[in-house]
């Protein structure tokens, strides 16, 4: 357990136990507001998701979503928001950093990495279970 250690390492310890907490709980509530939204609404699972991605870029948009992933860790950066304040921050950077033409290449510049890792697990899933 990451608790029990020596006495000299507990803070260490107490430290990566809250940040697990607070990533678990913001991470579980993201993922709660999903599945409330699929059993209670006619909306597809498609729909919900591209719900969630503009929902992640519109509160960066309006100065919301970083604080909470500070706070929140991985439990707000690896939802679907997340992916939606990756592609919002990373066009934010791209402007500033080239101007105009930030906005067509900012978003798939951040955001790159995670396709790509989607794409492959996506085609090692479907080679096992085939």
């Amino acid at each position: 357990m990451l608790i029990i250690r020596k006495k000299r390492d507990g803070m260490m310890n107490m430290d990566i136990f809250l940040s697990l907490l607070k990533a678990f709980i913001a991470g579980g509530a993201i993922c709660l507001i999903g599945q409330v939204l699929m059993d209670t609404t006619k909306l597809t699972p498609g729909r919900i998701l591209v719900a969630f991605v503009v929902l992640g870029v519109a509160l960066t948009a309006v100065g919301v979503y970083e604080p909470f992933a500070e706070w929140a860790g991985a439990g707000a950066t690896v939802p679907l928001t997340g992916f939606g304040y990756a592609m919002a921050k990373g066009t934010e950077q791209a402007i500033s950093d080239g101007g105009v033409r930030g906005i067509l290449t900012g978003a798939f510049t951040s955001a790159s990495g995670g396709v790509t890792a989607a794409i492959l697990c996506g085609l090692i899933a479907s080679f096992i279970t085939r």
